[in-house]
């Protein structure tokens, strides 16, 4: 039986409840509704938590109790009777459909490939070809060795890495910034003046995909905070992007204006992120002894909003286990709200609730 509480409550007190609930084991979400000052949900800054007790075992991943949240939270935001209606409401069966993973962090820590399972499912069970829907990350390398190869073969989906694609010459991010190249980047190689300056995207994303599903893990990033919707995009889209990490203003300004270019964040239809687990330490390294078992997935239309509960629920975790406080590159959230990307403003936020049993 899915026992269903809905709740809108600012992020602050949500955060509150989720300690007792975690901590004190009896403690009840509040019953009612609380305005938030944005008023009713809507695209930007609604967000939605589905919460299983049963969705990991030991930090292994459970696919049955996956498989309910998934659905559940897909129904409540998008309001349809069917999964296949909602998807339907968000991409079509002509669409070729890119699902962004996490892959370098591994299956433990990175997007856990039982997630991305589920949502294929979902897709496939909406009329979308199995040949239209395409796993991807910046390397195949990462994408074999976290486990995604065996999800392509398994429901015969395609899996495809943005560096290995190549990149579009038509479609680029330019600073006056001086890249050192390394092989693979377009212009690795070429002298003259300007080489060095532009970040080209991949033609995966300019030129094979139509739509995206970000699927990101609840994991540390050194730089960006958060290996989340707005970095893991951006960042595995183009070439060049070791420039951008030595200056926390270049990269709060390139990781928002990568995600704004049309041919990038136009394409993104919904976001998830994968929060089955959090690990608040350690980055692109598996380390489960900074981490703890949340059991959530996280839904939204708005990849800000998102980004920013990451932020505080790794600041919240790190408090938990009394390890020093991190000052976050809060810069590109800020940057990404004023290009109208989403919500930076953690009071703006309306969370929804939704708990199984």
């Amino acid at each position: 039986m899915v026992n269903i509480r809905f709740t809108m409550v600012p992020v602050f007190v949500l955060m509150a409840v989720l300690v007792q609930q975690i901590y004190a084991g009896s403690q009840e979400l509040p019953s009612g509704e609380i305005p938030s000052e944005n008023g009713p949900a809507h695209k930007h800054g609604r967000v939605l938590v589905v919460e299983n007790a049963r969705a990991t075992s030991v930090f292994a991943p459970q696919r049955g109790a996956i498989d309910e949240m998934l659905r559940a939270g897909i129904l409540s935001v998008t309001g349809k009777p069917t999964v296949s209606a909602a998807w339907l409401s968000l991409v079509s069966t002509q669409d070729v459909v890119g699902i962004k993973v996490c892959s370098a962090p591994g299956r433990t820590s990175g997007t856990r490939p039982e997630v991305a399972a589920a949502l294929v499912s979902e897709l496939l069970e909406a009329g979308i070809p199995a040949k239209q829907i395409l796993v991807w990350d910046r390397r195949l390398a990462d994408l074999r060795l976290s486990g995604f190869f065996d999800l392509a073969d398994q429901f015969k989906v395609q899996i495809a890495g943005s560096a290995e694609e190549g990149y579009d010459e038509k479609v680029f991010y330019e600073r006056p910034l001086l890249g050192k190249l390394v092989w693979g980047d377009l212009e690795f190689g070429k002298r003259g003046e300007g080489v060095g300056r532009k970040s080209y995207v991949s033609r995966l994303v300019t030129q094979r995909m139509t739509k995206i599903i970000n699927l990101t893990p609840l994991l540390n990033h050194n730089l960006a905070g958060v290996s989340g919707n707005l970095f893991g995009l951006s960042m595995g889209s183009i070439d060049n992007w070791i420039r951008f990490e030595n200056d926390p203003q270049e990269l709060a300004q390139a990781v928002s204006e990568i995600y704004a270019l049309p041919e990038v964040g136009d394409k993104v239809v919904f976001n998830i992120v994968d929060a089955l687990i959090c690990q608040y330490q350690g980055e692109e390294r598996s380390l489960l002894h900074y981490s703890t078992a949340l059991n959530q997935l996280r839904f939204s239309a708005d990849p800000v909003a998102l980004d920013v509960l990451s932020l505080h629920e790794l600041d919240f975790q790190r408090e938990l286990s009394k390890i020093a406080p991190v000052k976050n590159n809060t810069q590109i959230y800020e940057n990404a709200a004023l290009l109208d990307l989403g919500v930076s403003d953690i009071r703006k936020i309306q969370v929804e609730r939704l708990v199984q049993k």
